[in-house]
């Protein structure tokens, strides 16, 4: 169970959480408190379900390529480490999709038939990522999608009661601005692993950038989705751009660290702050919306 638990990566469910914590929360606000709970909870499961299914994923394909070797300098992975066979590891992906896919069947009597398109993507570019577009630098523009725009655009949609509008402005900054927040994940990921992919041939935005440019980025798109949520400040909402500064601080001093490291298995500190940073952007500006 311990090998399982750890094979699901725990620390990188805050990553499915915040889009749907942001979507609920303009929901909450928009509705006066009067949202749809069952697709609300739904969408976390769903959320959770996919990103573990992705972590599964993610864990066999780089071990079959031989990504996943003595010179990997990230967290252990269940299939690199003997903890679960290959075969056993493909188990677990058909059940976990499986399971993800019935746990989002019932949000078509909420959405519509086009959840199942929702769906079906997500799946798709789930094995998409590793196998094939992560390979080609594309990561990036995949959390923008798929843990930004479609995550919260669509928890707000379902959240949101019948005959309310289903779509903002105010929804889509929101999102574009949560894709940014949670992309420094990838980056500091793809930072800490770039000459291993660049062995494994492996051309991720910040193999294409290098080390100094990769830095700059982390920085940027950070800050970048701060001020990006100034327009808040014209919504009537100002505590959900002020209360973030506490995040842009922690930011910042996780940016500094991260230059002082520069490279090595050290920098799995900073993946671990990044989360920290992401998950407390994700709270802080979910309360801002609400006051």
């Amino acid at each position: 169970m311990k090998a399982w638990l750890l094979a699901a990566r725990p620390k990188t469910l805050t990553g499915a959480a915040v889009p749907v914590m942001l979507g609920t929360a303009l929901a909450l606000k928009d509705a006066g408190g009067q949202i749809r709970l069952l697709p609300t909870v739904l969408c976390f499961l769903f959320a959770f379900l996919m990103q573990i299914d992705a972590n599964f994923v993610n864990d066999y394909y780089d071990f079959v390529r031989g990504n996943d070797d003595e010179t990997r300098l990230g967290p252990a992975r269940a299939c690199a480490m003997g903890w679960t066979t290959l075969a056993a590891m493909k188990v677990a992906i058909v059940l976990t999709t499986g399971v993800a896919c019935l746990v989002g069947l019932p949000l078509v009597l909420y959405g519509g038939w086009q959840m199942v398109i929702v769906g079906v993507a997500c799946v798709l570019f789930c094995f998409l990522y590793t196998t094939t577009l992560s390979y080609l630098g594309l990561g990036d523009v995949l959390v923008l999608l798929f843990f930004g725009l479609v995550p919260v655009c669509l928890t707000y949609y379902l959240a949101m009661p019948s005959g309310q509008p289903g779509f903002t402005w105010e929804v889509l900054v929101t999102s574009i601005a949560c894709g940014l927040v949670i992309d420094d994940l990838l980056i500091i990921n793809n930072f800490r692993d770039i000459d291993n992919d660049l062995q494994a041939g492996k051309k991720t935005l910040i193999v294409r950038l290098g080390r100094e440019r990769g830095l700059s980025l982390y920085l940027i798109v950070g800050l970048v989705a701060w001020l990006t949520s100034a327009l808040y400040l014209f919504e009537g909402h100002p505590f959900a751009f002020v209360l973030p500064i506490v995040y842009v601080v922690l930011h910042v001093k996780t940016y500094q660290e991260m230059r002082k490291i520069y490279q090595g298995k050290e920098l799995n500190r900073i993946l671990g702050k990044t989360a920290r940073n992401m998950f407390l952007y994700g709270l802080l500006t979910s309360i801002g919306l609400m006051i």
